[in-house]
């Protein structure tokens, strides 16, 4: 007989304004290979699926980092896909006992919001994620905020921000 066990699920928001428009900033996103150029060089992350990637619903990406210095491989898979306003990755394989990554974008007046909502769960419980996965991710995503800055020439917004629940 299967055993269900309930998971604990944590939240992570990330939201940013980028004074780009949607045509140029969807794009930057639509292509995996810019995860390399966002990511943390401590997690000395590379993406692994090789040629050209056609974003679209179906489509898996493999990538290789080290969290806390041990390697890890992660596939994800892209469940939805509706540019230029949103998409949505999972993870299939990787450190998380579930990751649903889903990006948003709306055009404002002069700039992009961007926004991340993160539903994920980790082995541990409340305790591995408040001690070791949230203070993690919130570096890591206020990392790529700061690069994303530098690469769209988009001063810091007040109304920015990056949240763990």
């Amino acid at each position: 007989m299967l055993k269900v066990v309930a998971r604990k699920t944590h939240r992570l928001h990330v939201s940013i304004r980028l004074r780009r428009p949607l045509s140029e900033v969807f794009p930057f996103f639509a292509d995996a290979r810019n995860l390399e150029r966002i990511t943390p060089p401590w997690l000395r992350f590379h993406v692994l699926t090789s040629g050209k990637i056609e974003m679209r619903e179906g489509l898996t990406i493999d990538y290789r980092l080290r969290l806390r210095g041990i390697p890890i491989r992660w596939t994800s898979r892209i469940s939805a896909w509706e540019p230029p306003g949103r998409f949505v990755d999972e993870q299939e394989r990787g450190p998380y006992l579930v990751w649903r990554h889903e990006h948003r974008f709306r055009e404002e007046v002069g700039m992009t919001v961007a926004e991340d909502d993160v539903a994920y769960a980790v082995p541990g419980g409340r305790v591995v994620n408040r001690f070791l996965v949230a203070p993690d991710l919130r570096r890591v995503f206020a990392y790529r905020c700061t690069r994303l800055r530098e690469i769209f020439d988009s001063p810091a917004d007040a109304r920015d921000f990056v949240r763990v629940e």
